[in-house]
């Protein structure tokens, strides 16, 4: 079992140490509730956006040379992701590099400058980022899928959003934004991996209190209620892209029943064993990818399929490919494919959990998102004890409609 430790900083960040035996590696992550879910429809793509000028500098490292320049000097790797749900900033060094990569990591995202000057230019690379995105079919049909399952809302909208709102967010307004969503009450840092040359707790408390105090933000808004469309955009291209969601019928408040949704899509579409890879791929050979992935909002869970394939083999892998999912919903799994579902499922969490930043990330969604207890090793118990009755359940609460998005030569009317 790793050794969990947990204390504030003044402003009321929480500071999880996760001590992970085994690795010379440090990842420190903090994270807030700060993700594109929490923005305003004409603040769609700000969350994305400050995260890129976080690394532009804060006090002690006043540009993105001094950023890049440090952390290579420690032999470190500086990252950060903005989700739906989440923006997290990391760094992973060897542990003796720890207590400079918390300073340099505290300082720019604690007390980014947000210079003018670097605000402009970065803003040409957002929205450079947004026409690559859009000139790749799999990511036009991740963000149309996005739309189909949850319309005009918040998780419908695209993490990057639109570049006329790259155009015309101003300082103040991405100012105005962190001030509103970044606080340490809907936040929290994870230092994990080795942990024997960590600062003391009044050194770290001083770190992480570079962040501001601030309120707690009012709720985002709640995920809509499940009316799936379907949304095709036209393109003359000899491969398709195939997407599809439904709504499972669990809590995702409920750790138990994520693990559970989780072994379901395992079997479904999640390993060279699952039934979309071994028919539609190997049986059928009508497509190269083929797919399932489930994901729990804080109040919405989906289950997302898809397949990259021939264009003119597209209709008949999206009939079959509801057929499995209907299939799976009236007669259940088998009781051989739920336990190796279940062994895979947890192995692959045991793989990466020897990763410490991706323990760190799945801490941070634990935490923030869901509220529930970090402990690596309660995730694969978790999986460990789903019982086959519980993923013949979630089979069986997968919703009969489904939302439907692709990019290719087709039309609605073909799905």
């Amino acid at each position: 079992m790793p050794e969990i430790n947990t204390t504030h900083a003044a402003n009321g960040l929480p500071i999880h140490r996760i001590s992970v035996a085994g690795t010379r590696a440090l990842t420190a992550l903090v994270a807030f509730d700060a993700g594109a879910r929490s923005e305003r429809p004409e603040e769609n793509g700000v969350a994305h956006f400050l995260e890129h000028l976080v690394f532009k500098g804060g006090e002690r490292y006043a540009n993105y040379r001094d950023v890049n320049e440090t952390a290579e000097r420690m032999g470190a790797t500086i990252n950060a992701y903005t989700s739906h749900d989440l923006v997290a900033f990391h760094i992973t060094c060897r542990a003796e590099a720890a207590p400079e990569a918390i300073d340099l990591l505290s300082d720019i995202a604690g007390r980014p400058r947000l210079d003018p000057e670097e605000l402009d230019r970065e803003r040409g690379v957002v929205i450079q980022e947004i026409a690559r995105a859009n000139d790749q079919p799999a990511m036009v049909a991740g963000h149309l899928i996005d739309r189909a399952a949850f319309g005009d809302h918040p998780l419908g909208r695209p993490v990057l959003g639109p570049q006329e709102h790259l155009r015309s967010f101003s300082r103040e307004s991405i100012v105005a934004f962190r001030e509103r969503r970044w606080s340490p009450s809907r936040g929290a840092a994870f230092l994990v991996g080795n942990t024997d040359h960590l600062p003391d707790d009044d050194a770290l408390h001083e770190l992480f209190g570079r962040f501001p105090s601030l309120p707690a933000p009012a709720p985002y808004e709640p995920a809509p209620a499940f009316q799936p469309g379907t949304l095709v955009e036209a393109r003359e291209t000899n491969q398709s892209h195939l997407r599809m969601v439904y709504e499972p019928a669990i809590d995702p408040r409920d750790p138990r029943q994520r693990a559970a949704l989780g072994i379901y899509s395992t079997l479904l579409g999640g390993s060279m064993g699952s039934r979309l890879f071994d028919e539609i791929r190997e049986q059928r050979g009508l497509c190269y990818s083929v797919w399932a992935h489930d994901h729990s909002f804080a109040d919405a869970p989906a289950l997302t399929l898809g397949a990259g394939l021939d264009s003119s083999k597209c209709p008949e892998a999206y009939a079959r490919m509801r057929e499995i999912v209907d299939e799976l919903r009236r007669e259940g799994p088998r009781e051989e494919e739920v336990e190796r579902a279940r062994a895979y499922a947890a192995g692959r969490l045991v793989l990466a959990f020897e990763n410490s930043g991706a323990v760190a990330r799945h801490a941070a969604h634990q935490a923030i998102v869901h509220g529930d207890e970090i402990d690596p090793d309660a995730a694969i118990e978790a999986v460990d004890g789903v019982t086959f009755d519980e993923v013949v359940e979630v089979a069986r609460g997968i919703s009969e409609r489904l939302a439907v998005a692709c990019v290719g030569p087709h039309a609605a009317a073909d799905f």
